[in-house]
C-alpha cells in the first residue's frame, strides 16, 4: 500500500459558531463511536498502520525480547508489614499480571494468595485492577476491576479466609475506604462526564440499591476522593479542582456519624491534612499543609477540636525556593518531601526533640518518592531510588540511628552495568531568559559531534513533575546510540509551583516554547541535529508535540503522539465530556472570549496548515475515558488533508483498551516495541545487527 492509498476520512462539516468565531469540523462525524463508519475508519486506519511497519516486523520482535530479556519475569515486591501480616505482589514467568499475596506473623510461613489478576483477567481483552483496600482486622478485602479501559470499575466483596464473594457489586465506581466496624464502606461514584461526584454507604452483604448517598458535589469543576488517616482514626472526603480543596472527616470508628467540614473551601486555596493522636487533648493533632498566602506551600497544625484558622500555628513557614509536597506523620517522626533546584528531597524531623536529619542522593538527576509504611507507630522510613542509570532501588532508613538499608534493587538482566552510562542536568535558556532544565543520559563514549540520535520527551502539565526515573527498556535506545533527554518544561512542577503557574491558562505557550529552545540547545550544543531528533509525548504531553510540530516541524525527524489532547476547544467546550469543566482551572475557561482565542491560538488540531510535518505515529484508545478516541482520529484526518510531505503518518487505535494502553506487562511491551521501532526505523536504526 502505498502512502496515496492512506485511509481518508470523508469530510462531513458542522459549523460551530463560538464569540462570532465560525470553526467547520470536517470530521465531526469520526465522535460516533458506535457507528459503523468510524469503526471501519479506525480499522482502516489500524490496517494502514500495519502495513507501513510491515518492513520492521522482525525488528519489532527483536525489540520485544531484548526488552523482556531485561526482565525477571518471575519476582516479588519487597513486603510491607501492616499488623500481623506481611503484604506483597509477585510475578511470573509467562503471566501477564500479578499476584498479591500475604504472610501471617513471619516471611517464612505459609502463603496466602488474596487475589490473582491472571485469573480475574481470563476471558477480557482488557483487564486492571482497580482501588483496592483491606479492612482493619485483615479479614475483608474490597477490590475494584476494568475489564474495558474505560475506568468505570466494578466493586467487589471477598472473605479472605474463605476466599468466598460476597454476591454484591456496584457498578461505575472509582475509590473504596473501609470504615473501622470491618462491615461499612464508603466509595465514590461517577457521573456521566467521568467525574466522581458521589460518596455512597454500603453494609457487606446488603443490597447495594439500599445503599446511603452521604454526599454529592454538584459543581462541576469538582470531583471527591477518599482516604483515611494513617492513625486509623479518621475516613476523608477530599473535593477538589484544580486549584481549590475541602476536606470532610468522619470518626473512623462511628460509621453513622456525619462527616464535618475541616475548612470550607475558598477559590484559589488548596490543603491537604495529616493526623497525629498525641496523648489526647490539644496534643491529638492535625498537619496542615495548605498554599493560602504560601505559593509553594507551608506546613501548619491545630488541634483535633479547634479546626478554625485563627488556631492554626506554622510548622514549616512558606519559602519561595522550596516547594513543600508532602509529609508523612508517625509517633515520633515527620517526614517532609520537598523541591527544590528542581529535584525532590527528604528531610526527617524527630518530634521529640526537634532535631533534623535530610537525607543525601549522589547522582545529578534523580527521583524518590515513600514507599508504603501503613503503621503509625513506626520509625521506618521506607523510600524508592531511581535515576537514568540506577534502576528502581527500594531502602529502609532507620529514622532513629539514621541507618539506611537496601532492601531491593530491580534486577536488570543480561549484565547492565551502570558505569558504562553517564547522566547529566543541563540548562536551556528560553525565549524570555527562563533556564529551562534537561535531564540526559547516553552511553559512556559518545562523541558529541552533533551527529548522534536523540530521544527528547516532554509533557508539562498539571504541575506534573517528569522526575528522571530509570527504565530497562530504554537501555535498547542507549545501547543503539541514542541519547535520550528529558525537557522539564514550565507547566510542570520540577521547579515549584511557579513553574507551574507559568505554563498554564495565558501563559500555556511557555510550555511549547520552552520544548523548542530545550531542542534547539541540544542541537546547538553538539547532542544531536534536526534530522537525528525523535521527540514523544502522551495525553497532555501529545498535546505539547501537536503544538511543536505545528510550530516547527522543521526542528524534528519523526514524532511519537500517544493518546494526544489535540482537539481543546471542541472538547474543553463539551460539558458532557471528562476533559471540560473541571478542565478549566488548567487551561482556562473557552466560555470567555480571551480564554477562548488563546486556546484557539494553540490547539493542535485548530493549528494544522499546509506544510511539511516530519513522520510522525499517533496511538489511541478506543475506550479512552480522559481523551477520547476520536481526538487522534481527528487529528490525524486533518493531517492527511492539509500536510504537503510524504513523510509516514500513522493512527493505531487500541480498539480494547483506554487511556493507558495495552493492560498486562506483555501487551504494553509490544506496543513500546512497535513505538521504538518506529522511531528507529526513522532514524535509520532500524537493524537486528549488533
Amino acid at each position: 500500500m502505498s502512502q496515496s492509498e492512506a485511509p481518508i476520512a470523508k469530510k462531513e462539516p458542522k459549523t460551530l459558531e463560538h464569540h462570532g468565531d465560525v470553526r467547520i469540523d470536517d470530521y465531526y462525524w469520526l465522535c460516533d463511536r458506535t457507528s459503523d463508519a468510524t469503526l471501519k475508519y479506525l480499522q482502516a486506519e489500524n490496517d494502514y498502520a500495519t502495513d507501513q511497519t510491515a518492513h520492521t516486523k522482525e525488528f519489532q520482535k527483536a525489540l520485544y525480547d531484548e526488552m523482556l530479556g531485561r526482565i525477571q519475569e518471575t519476582d516479588l515486591s519487597v513486603p510491607t508489614k501492616d499488623g500481623d501480616y506481611f503484604y506483597y505482589s509477585r510475578t511470573e514467568e509467562g503471566k501477564a499480571y500479578g499476584i498479591l499475596c500475604r504472610k501471617r506473623y513471619s516471611l517464612d510461613a505459609p502463603e496466602e494468595i488474596l487475589l490473582d489478576e491472571n485469573e480475574l483477567a481470563k476471558g477480557h481483552e482488557f483487564f486492571a485492577l482497580g482501588d483496592s483496600d483491606i479492612s482493619l482486622n485483615h479479614q475483608l478485602l474490597a477490590y475494584a476491576i476494568d475489564t474495558n479501559g474505560s475506568e468505570r470499575c466494578t466493586l467487589v466483596f471477598k472473605e479472605l479466609a474463605t476466599g468466598k464473594l460476597f454476591p454484591e457489586e456496584i457498578k461505575d465506581m472509582a475509590e473504596v475506604v473501609w470504615a473501622n466496624d470491618n462491615r461499612t464502606v464508603f466509595y465514590t461514584r461517577l457521573d456521566q462526564a467521568h467525574r466522581p461526584c458521589q460518596v455512597w454507604k454500603h453494609r457487606l452483604g446488603e443490597d447495594p440499591s439500599q445503599d446511603q448517598l452521604i454526599y454529592e458535589e454538584t459543581d462541576e469543576a469538582f470531583y471527591v476522593s477518599l482516604g483515611n488517616t494513617r492513625s486509623d482514626a479518621y475516613l476523608l472526603i477530599s473535593i477538589d479542582s484544580k486549584v481549590t480543596s475541602e476536606i470532610h472527616i468522619l470518626d473512623a470508628n462511628q460509621p453513622d456519624g456525619a462527616f464535618k467540614v475541616v475548612c470550607p473551601r475558598e477559590h484559589g486555596v488548596e490543603y491537604s491534612i495529616s493526623h497525629h493522636p498525641g496523648q489526647g487533648g490539644d496534643s491529638d493533632r492535625f498537619y496542615i499543609i495548605t498554599n493560602e498566602d504560601a505559593i509553594n506551600s507551608k506546613l501548619m497544625v491545630t488541634p483535633v477540636n479547634s479546626l478554625g484558622k485563627e488556631n492554626w500555628q506554622t510548622v514549616i513557614p512558606h519559602r519561595p525556593k522550596v516547594q513543600l509536597t508532602g509529609i508523612s506523620v508517625f509517633i515520633d517522626h515527620l517526614i517532609i518531601y520537598e523541591r527544590q533546584g528542581g529535584l525532590p528531597t527528604i528531610r526527617i524531623q524527630k518530634l521529640s526533640t526537634g532535631e533534623e536529619t535530610a537525607l543525601d542522593f549522589p547522582e545529578p538527576t534523580y527521583s524518590v518518592w515513600a514507599g508504603a509504611m501503613p503503621e503509625f507507630d513506626n520509625k521506618t522510613l521506607r523510600f524508592t531510588y531511581t535515576s537514568l542509570i540506577t534502576p528502581a532501588s527500594v531502602f529502609d532508613y532507620d529514622m532513629d540511628t539514621h541507618e539506611r538499608e537496601l532492601k531491593k534493587e530491580t534486577p536488570v538482566l543480561g549484565g547492565y552495568d551502570p558505569s558504562q552510562y553517564q547522566s547529566e542536568w543541563l540548562m536551556a535558556a528560553a525565549p524570555d531568559g527562563t533556564q529551562v532544565p534537561i535531564s540526559l543520559v547516553y552511553k559512556k563514549g559518545l562523541e558529541r559531534n552533533g551527529n548522534n540520535p536523540l530521544f527528547l520527551y516532554g509533557y508539562g502539565s498539571y504541575g506534573h513533575s517528569s522526575s528522571a526515573s530509570f527504565s530497562s527498556i530504554r537501555l535498547s535506545l542507549l545501547d543503539r546510540g541514542v541519547v535520550y533527554a528529558i525537557a522539564h518544561i514550565r507547566g510542570g512542577g520540577e521547579m515549584g509551583r511557579p513553574w507551574y503557574e507559568d505554563g498554564k491558562f495565558l501563559h500555556k505557550k511557555n510550555t511549547f516554547t520552552d520544548f523548542i529552545a530545550c531542542a534547539e540547545y541540544l542541537i546547538q550544543h553538539q547532542w544531536t541535529r534536526p534530522n537525528k531528533l525523535a521527540i514523544y509525548g502522551g495525553s497532555a504531553g501529545g498535546l505539547l508535540m501537536g503544538a511543536v510540530l505545528n510550530m516547527r516541524p522543521d526542528l524534528f525527524k519523526v514524532a511519537l503522539a500517544a493518546v494526544p489532547f489535540v482537539d481543546v476547544l471542541t472538547t474543553i467546550l463539551d460539558p458532557s465530556l471528562p476533559l471540560s469543566v473541571m478542565e478549566w482551572d488548567e487551561w482556562g475557561n473557552p466560555n470567555q472570549q480571551d480564554f477562548y482565542k488563546y486556546m484557539k491560538s494553540y490547539s493542535p488540531y485548530d493549528n494544522v496548515t499546509a506544510q511539511d510535518y516530519p513522520d510522525l505515529l499517533i496511538t489511541g484508545g478506543l475506550n479512552d475515558p480522559r481523551v477520547s478516541y476520536w481526538e487522534p482520529a481527528k487529528w490525524t484526518a486533518k493531517l492527511r488533508q492539509l500536510k504537503t510531505d510524504q513523510n509516514r503518518l500513522l493512527l493505531k487505535t487500541n480498539m480494547d483498551a483506554g487511556h493507558g494502553g495495552a493492560s498486562g506487562r506483555y501487551g504494553w511491551l509490544e506496543e513500546t516495541a512497535f513505538e521504538y521501532a518506529f522511531m528507529l526505523d526513522s532514524l535509520g536504526l532500524a537493524t537486528t545487527d549488533d
